[in-house]
This record gives structure tokens, sequence and C-alpha cells, in this order.
């Protein structure tokens, strides 16, 4: 379980922790935060759900247990087809948010701290990834169960050191969260302004980017887990959305607020996170925010190929992974050089074509799902 819910961390956090959060507050103001607050409790229930299904109706496949939303949709609701559905937009969800967001924010970051080319950074990160991937489902979890808590301590040192001298701008932060998200943001120094259904909507999108909750993704990982109860694994799963969205993008939120730099004129969200710890730590709180972003998005790549693996598995089999391989290694290097705009909105919309089988299965299964978890909690455990 430890294993999975690491594989499904690192997938999770990553760059929406870092970019997402910073692009939120650009884009919706400070308010858009108490969205993401709302975003994760929800995900929490999503999150366990999918986890439940996902261990319950796994199947034992060509290279070990298979299971997510396409295992479910299928055997549990009868509806092959939507199965079908949810996997073909998996796999392309992976080759956006999954791969060249990552890729690009990446280089972004590294250009701007360190002066190194997007097309070395994309270079050095293709190598790795094949270096991992080609390793398969085992090697995931080696890496994941490693690097994932490691890369969480570093990044909350550093944001707990920056709050730490801030302190006293804390409470002005929570205050300028939660007024805003029911007014919207009015224009401040560089900052335009954000209306309330822009901190509504870039608050949930950017919460859903970065803890993935409802989309069904980290129920793939779940099914990998050695557990022979799926609701245990389900309860593990869960704390895997309130690590990500109520935890390090709370700290992220607070580090930007308490810091001046998120109002001024033409900011940058690729840069912000960097910048703001930048401003209170000096260079080297920078360099330990870039080094991170290159953990987190690394990481990222890796739990999001091992999705896309097990998405085509379902659909071609395990013949088509190898392919599929190459090209994720080719698109790190793509994402790196390219401009991302089209690429955020194209990773938006597979998310929500992602969503929407999947919590059409959330809904019709309700019944197995209450009842796995009566049943669970009525036992002695």
């Amino acid at each position: 379980p430890f294993s999975s819910l690491m594989t499904a961390l690192a997938a999770t956090v990553g760059m929406g922790n870092i970019v997402g959060v910073a692009t939120a507050i650009v884009l919706g103001g400070p308010g858009a935060v108490f969205w993401m607050w709302l975003t994760g409790f929800l995900g929490m229930a999503t999150k366990y759900s999918e986890a439940l299904l996902a261990v319950k109706y796994r199947q034992k496949g060509e290279s070990g247990m298979q299971g997510g939303p396409m295992y479910y949709l299928t055997h549990g609701l009868g509806k092959r087809w939507l199965g079908c559905f949810f996997a073909i937009f998996t796999v392309f969800a992976t080759f956006g948010a999954g791969n060249m967001v990552q890729a690009n924010a990446t280089a972004t970051i590294f250009n701007s701290t360190f002066g190194i080319p997007n097309a070395w950074t994309g270079i050095v990160l293709a190598f790795f990834t094949a270096l991992v991937i080609i390793g398969g489902v085992k090697s995931v979890g080696r890496f994941a169960s490693f690097f994932v808590p490691a890369m969480i301590i570093v990044y909350l040192v550093t944001m707990l050191t920056v709050l730490g001298i801030n302190i006293e701008k804390i409470p002005a932060a929570f205050t300028m969260i939660i007024t805003d998200a029911f007014s919207g943001t009015a224009a401040t120094g560089g900052f335009i302004g954000a209306s309330l259904a822009a901190a509504i909507r870039f608050g949930v999108a950017r919460g859903l980017f970065s803890n993935e909750a409802g989309l069904g993704s980290a129920a793939i990982a779940a099914a990998s887990a050695k557990t022979k109860d799926p609701v245990n694994q389900a309860l593990v799963s869960m704390t895997g959305t309130f690590i990500d969205t109520i935890i390090v993008c709370t700290m992220t939120a607070l580090v930007i607020l308490t810091s001046d730099v998120w109002m001024a004129e033409g900011i940058n969200a690729a840069s912000l996170t960097s910048m703001s710890v930048e401003s209170t730590l000096g260079y080297g709180g920078a360099i330990v925010i870039a080094v991170a972003t290159g953990f987190f998005a690394f990481s990222t790549l890796i739990g999001w190929g091992f999705y896309g693996e097990k998405a085509l598995e379902f659909l071609l089999g395990t013949k088509a992974v190898i392919y599929y391989r190459l090209v994720t290694v080719a698109l790190v290097f793509v994402g790196s050089i390219m401009s991302l705009g089209l690429v955020w909105n194209f990773s938006d919309i597979m998310f929500a074509m992602m969503a929407i089988p999947n919590l059409i299965g959330l809904i019709f299964l309700t019944k197995v799902i209450k009842s796995e978890t009566n049943r669970f909690f009525l036992e002695d455990h």
C-alpha cells in the first residue's frame, strides 16, 4: 500500500504544487486558494472511492495486477466501451499534463535560475525518464518510494523556513484567501485584479491539476498495491489528496502571498514560487526550488508514464507499451522547447474527458462502495 501511495504521490506532487498554485493566484487572485482547498476536501472522498473500486475489480494481467477506472467500468458497471473511452483519453492526458507541461516548466525554471538552455534540460530529463520507465513498474515503485518522501520534506522545510521568517504576514494572507474567495480581488500594484468567477475557475482547475481527484488516475496505482482489502488501500490513497492539496499547496500559497512578488506587473507564473522564496532566502532559496521542481516534474513524468502504460495495456495489450515509452521520452524533449499555452488547454480538456466516465462509474457503483465500507468497519481489525 505504501509503495502505491508513493507512486500516486509521485504523479500528483508535481508542477501543480509549484506552478499550478502560482498560476491560480496570478489568474484568480488569492481567493483561488480557497477553491483549491474545497476541491481537496471533496477530492478525498472521490480518491477513496476510486481506490476501493480499483482494488475490488482489478484483474491479473500479463505484467501483474491491472486495475483502475477502465476495469471497474468494464467489470463493475459492465460497460467496456466506457472503460475504453477512459483509457484512450488517459493516454492522451499523459502526453500533456503528465509530460510536456512538466518538461516545459522545469526547463523554464532551470533557464531562469541557472541560465541552462531549455534544450539541454530537455535532453537530460528525457535521458533519465528513459532509464526509469524501461525498468517497468517495480523500478517505478522503488524510485517513488525513495524519492517522493525526501522531495516533500526538502520542499516543506524550505517553505516553513520562509514562513517562519514572514510569520507576522501569515494572518493577513489567510484573510486575503477567505475574503477574496467570495468577492474576487481588486487590482493591487501590478496585479490587474480577478473576478469571483476567475477565482473559482482557476482555483478548481488548478486544484484538480494538482491532486487529480475525480480523474481516476491514482486508482491505477492503487490497483497494483499488495493488499487484500479494497477499503484498506482506499484509506491509504485518500491521504495522498490531503498531503498534496491541504499541506503542500497551502504552504506554497502562503509563501507566495507573504511576499509582495505576486503583485508585480507581468509576473511569470512558472517562476513566481521561486521568486517568492528568493525574495526571502536569496539566490540559495531559488536554487532549492529549482532542484525541487526538477524532482517533482521527474516523479510526475514517471507516475503518469505508468498510468499511460496501464491504459494502453487495457486497450492493446503489452506489445504496444514499448512504442508508448519511446513516444513518452521523445515528448519530454519536445515539451521542454515548445510554447505551452496550447498544451495547458489541451491538458484541461483531456482531464475533463477522463473525469466524465470515471465519475459516471463512481455514481453508479455507490452501493458497492457503501457495502464494502460498512463491511470493513463492522469487522474486527
